[in-house]
């Protein structure tokens, strides 16, 4: 079967899967006029697992990275109002903020839990079993770092227990339990045993980089703790890289996408991008105002960055750009269109929007930033110097992935360590900055984790915005906000997770965010 005849039967199957779940049979005389005849009553788990995977990865692009986390994090900026929420901090109207919440528990959510509960009582399907419950930490840890306290323990019970308004679990109590998981499904695999095969758009059923990845993502969730809980944090990403992350491009966690076909065949990323500000493709007939934002630009000009001709171009008539010198980025904060604004940088379509390149979930280019740190602090005894190089190295190799454009020679790779080489002789605190600095910009375009990264990190120190109508008081904001829907359907739960974690603000901070 090919990818395409292979994705575009994946909506199709799933949907009608999960529409059966939970029914009951009718009364006699009634069950056949209540039969649907193109519905079957079990899942096919290989169908529902694939359509999760689309779904967590495609969940609201533009508005949870682009808009909220890509603005905070001075990556993107809009002169306009409405689509403000990051670039000034403003937010009049629109869902913007709920976005990624109210699309993650009936897609990617529910879809994930109807496949564990399919597969979880064969033992000859225990590898699924563990891809599944891998895949679910990740949803989730995306949602609870956006949202702080969320619904996870009595998440999508809904088909089984009739349970709709599910209780918030604590921050804290989550992320112990992701981490259970990553270490119990890890070591769960068992290579004798089925795979979910081709319908594992990430690893094709490949059991020894599922195990790469759950452990990667344990390293990711330990570092998080840094400040709130050092000691757990030590213990978590120490176990993660006794188990073995991803340290090799051979092993990054991607799903690739293709350039025709139906629209969850396309990379999301691109297609939001496109269709919210750049498919004119002329720079100026933007239709949300938006840019790369100055301080990404001038980040990157300042160090010599060759990321920068892969990532961003001007419009020079019909021709985009990539020339260093013609780069210039938006500043945050404008309140009207500025009257050079085709001359501002925004992304390349020759990399950042083309349909047919993959998202990355988990790369090489991170674990190995990631370790930098783990030895900065004494936590591996890797030389931190090493593996930061190894990290900005695979950072720009990645961009290989976006095609042709994006390529950047081992010679200017080298030359960037050169003009930057790691500080091996700075404080504690200046090895801490540029790892994190250098996380900023190796996590673009993945938004949410560039945002989770400075809120942890604090770094790069970025100055905010105070325009006036702003919402936070002129503070970068820590959060995504709940959305009014909770607060009238779950109220009880809603206002239980408020009174614990603080008001349901841009503002408050999550759990390991202190």
């Amino acid at each position: 079967m090919t990818t395409i005849t292979r994705l575009a039967n994946v909506t199709r199957a799933a949907t009608v899967a999960l529409a059966m779940m939970g029914l009951a049979s009718c009364d006699k005389g009634f069950e056949e006029m209540n039969t649907n005849p193109d519905a079957s009553p079990q899942i096919t788990p290989s169908y529902v697992f694939t359509k999760a995977q689309l779904d967590a990865v495609g969940n609201s692009y533009f508005a949870t990275n682009v808009l909220l986390a890509g603005g905070s994090m001075q990556h993107f900026a809009t002169y306009k109002d409405v689509p403000g929420i990051g670039d000034k901090y403003y937010f009049q109207q629109g869902t913007y903020p709920y976005d990624y919440f109210q699309n993650a528990y009936p897609t990617a959510v529910n879809e994930t839990a109807e496949v564990i509960r399919a597969v979880s009582t064969d033992p000859n399907q225990v590898n699924m079993l563990s891809a599944a419950r891998i895949w679910r930490v990740y949803i989730f840890h995306r949602l609870t770092d956006l949202y702080g306290d969320i619904p996870y323990s009595q998440a999508a019970q809904g088909y089984t227990q009739n349970l709709f308004t599910p209780k918030y679990d604590p921050q804290a109590e989550i992320y112990a339990d992701m981490l259970k998981e990553l270490e119990q499904a890890a070591g769960s695999f068992d290579a004798t045993k089925t795979t979910f095969g081709v319908a594992d758009l990430i690893y094709g059923g490949d059991v020894t980089k599922w195990k790469k990845f759950a452990n990667s993502l344990m390293l990711r969730l330990g570092m998080r703790m840094t400040k709130v809980d050092p000691t757990s944090a030590r213990t978590w990403v120490q176990k993660a890289i006794a188990g073995g992350v991803i340290t090799q491009d051979a092993d990054i966690a991607r799903i690739n996408y293709l350039a025709a076909g139906q629209d969850f065949n396309k990379n999301p990323y691109a297609l939001a991008l496109r269709n919210n500000d750049y498919s004119a493709g002329n720079g100026d007939s933007n239709t949300e105002g938006g840019k790369l934002a100055k301080t990404l630009i001038d980040a990157m000009k300042t160090t010599a960055d060759p990321r920068l001709n892969a990532i961003a171009v001007v419009w020079n008539g019909t021709v985009a750009d990539t020339s260093t010198a013609l780069q210039k980025g938006m500043p945050n904060g404008l309140l009207n269109k500025p009257a050079d604004f085709k001359s501002y940088s925004e992304p390349n379509p020759n990399t950042l929007l083309k349909y047919d390149t993959p998202v990355l979930l988990m790369s090489a280019a991170e674990v190995n930033l990631l370790l930098a740190e783990a030895a900065v602090r004494g936590w591996y005894t890797g030389d931190a110097a090493t593996a930061y190089a190894n990290g900005v190295s695979a950072a720009m190799r990645n961009w290989s992935l976006f095609g042709a454009a994006g390529v950047i020679s081992s010679a200017k790779i080298s030359g960037y360590l050169a003009r930057n080489p790691f500080l091996s002789n700075g404080t504690t605190e200046a090895k801490l900055e540029q790892i994190g600095t250098q996380l900023w910009v190796t996590l673009f375009p993945d938004e949410q984790e560039v945002f989770s990264s400075w809120r942890r990190t604090g770094y790069p120190k970025l100055t905010p915005v105070n325009i006036v109508g702003n919402i936070t008081g002129g503070v970068i904001p820590r959060r995504s906000l709940y959305s009014p829907t909770e607060e009238s359907i779950n109220n009880a739960q809603f206002s239980a997770a408020v009174a614990r974690q603080g008001a349901n603000l841009l503002t408050t901070r999550v759990w390991w965010d202190k």
